[in-house]
């Protein structure tokens, strides 16, 4: 998929996102007004949350579509990792506030009204979140956006809360068991904050440039071995950044070979790591076989940094 394609894809599902938010919103205001129901309260906040949270998505995904520049030779892919923080943390606001809401109306002991309100409008509510999940999924399937893989974890929780709230609004009104519809918020806000810190640790591992997951690392590996010219594979690093992959490493040539040997290998090597992982960015480095990197470079040959090469 190219750039461009990546990027229409992302922009559309960041929109959809927006448009779904925005419509959830109105209604969830009104009901919240009727109803004055805690757990309706805490759907009427992530909500409104979820639409600040998806415009930053859609503006991150179209700074991470820029093309690498003079001042960012990596690409942009990253906005995506940082949009997905922001979105984490204001997750976490929302769920501490309809927490102490919560507690409050608990303590308190307010009723409930106009459960016809909120009931509808939250049937409306899944119907609506559940095509945006799917379509959400679609593009993170062939785009692998970690934005848009953060901002469907904000409307698949939402399927949750929304349920929550039709049986806080049942339970207080219908069958008269008072309380149920603060507690409903309080587990409600425990659920938003849980989600808030699973969709932070993918996000993390693309700014703090974790290594890739032992199962790709070694089919990397598999790849890059392949040809005979290559006497073994050290120092290899890996990262992503949005969904661009890096990847460099160290090979052993034979010694006598020339320069202009090495590099056709290092063409060849190169081909089949883009057939196997297109996209991928590949610095590759020669060395003599044998030879062991000089102390003073920053990370040194040693047992742990060479690279077992896959049978």
């Amino acid at each position: 998929m190219s750039t461009a394609e990546r990027a229409s894809l992302t922009t559309r599902a960041a929109l959809a996102s927006v448009t779904a938010a925005l419509a959830l919103l109105i209604l969830k205001t009104y009901a919240a007004l009727q109803t004055g129901s805690v757990a309706m309260l805490g759907s009427l906040a992530d909500t409104a949350l979820d639409l600040i949270a998806s415009l930053v998505t859609l503006f991150a995904v179209r700074v991470a579509a820029m093309p690498a520049d003079r001042e960012h030779r990596f690409g942009h892919g990253k906005a995506e990792a940082l949009a997905a923080l922001a979105q984490v943390i204001i997750i976490s606001i929302s769920a501490i506030g309809i927490g102490w809401r919560g507690i409050d109306r608990l303590l308190r002991g307010e009723p409930t009204a106009n459960a016809e309100y909120g009931i509808a409008v939250s049937i409306v509510a899944i119907l609506v979140t559940l095509a945006l999940v799917a379509y959400q999924r679609s593009v993170i399937r062939r785009t692998g956006s970690v934005a848009i893989r953060t901002d469907a974890v904000h409307y698949q929780s939402d399927l949750l809360l929304n349920l929550s709230v039709i049986a806080a609004l049942v339970l207080d009104q219908y069958l008269g068991l008072a309380g149920a519809d603060p507690v409903f918020g309080i587990l409600i806000a425990a659920w938003l904050l849980w989600g808030a810190w699973r969709a932070s640790s993918h996000a993390l591992d693309q700014l703090m440039d974790r290594e890739w997951p032992e199962e790709k690392r070694m089919r990397f590996l598999a790849v890059a071995s392949s040809r005979p010219e290559a006497r073994g594979i050290h120092d290899l690093r890996t990262r992503s950044s949005g969904t661009h992959d890096f990847a460099q490493f160290h090979i052993w040539v034979d010694p006598e070979m020339t320069v202009a040997a090495a590099h056709d290998v290092v063409e060849a090597i190169e081909a089949d790591l883009e057939r196997e992982f297109p996209g991928c960015e590949v610095l590759i480095h020669l060395d003599p076989e044998g030879q062991v990197d000089h102390p003073g470079n920053a990370l040194q040959e040693t047992d742990e940094t060479k690279e077992p090469i896959p049978e």
